[in-house]
């Protein structure tokens, strides 16, 4: 039996995830958030279902790789307080040292950490291999959570 060739992709089905690209190879595969997106892409994620909904009725979300940011601004500086009495700023963020951490609010996403080379002379082992990135609570207090990464 002879058949037509069909140069069109279809989207079968209800309720199933699509995909769509501008250019061939825009899209990663095999997962949504890549270190580094293809052609240098922004990856954005809109999710369109709160958090209290049970994984049954299902995930609402699109996933977008964008040429600029949704969102584009200079990055924050720090601000320092003017308040009349001359003392620390009156705005606390971090209640269990707030002079130990700062809060940084602009869009983070990071690249590998350095792994030193033999070359360098540096022998790091596990400990001093260690590198924080996020955590919240205090250790004295015996209540909170770390994650590190090797």
């Amino acid at each position: 039996m002879n058949y037509l060739k069909d140069n069109y992709k279809y989207m079968h089905g209800f309720g199933n995830e699509f995909e769509s690209e501008a250019l061939e190879g825009a899209l990663p595969i095999g997962r949504n958030t890549p270190r580094f997106a293809p052609y240098g892409l922004h990856i954005e994620q809109l999710n369109g279902t709160s958090f209290t909904v049970p994984r049954s009725a299902g995930n609402r979300r699109t996933w977008f790789y964008r040429i600029r940011p949704s969102v584009m601004h200079l990055p924050f500086e720090k601000y320092v307080s003017k308040n009349s009495s001359g003392g620390p700023n009156r705005l606390v963020t971090n209640f269990n040292d707030p002079n130990q951490l700062e809060v940084v609010p602009n869009q983070l996403r990071w690249s590998p950490f350095k792994i030193p080379k033999k070359s360098d002379g540096l022998e790091i082992d596990f400990v001093d291999g260690m590198s924080t990135i996020c955590g919240a609570g205090d250790p004295a207090l015996g209540a909170g959570i770390a994650i590190h990464i090797y």
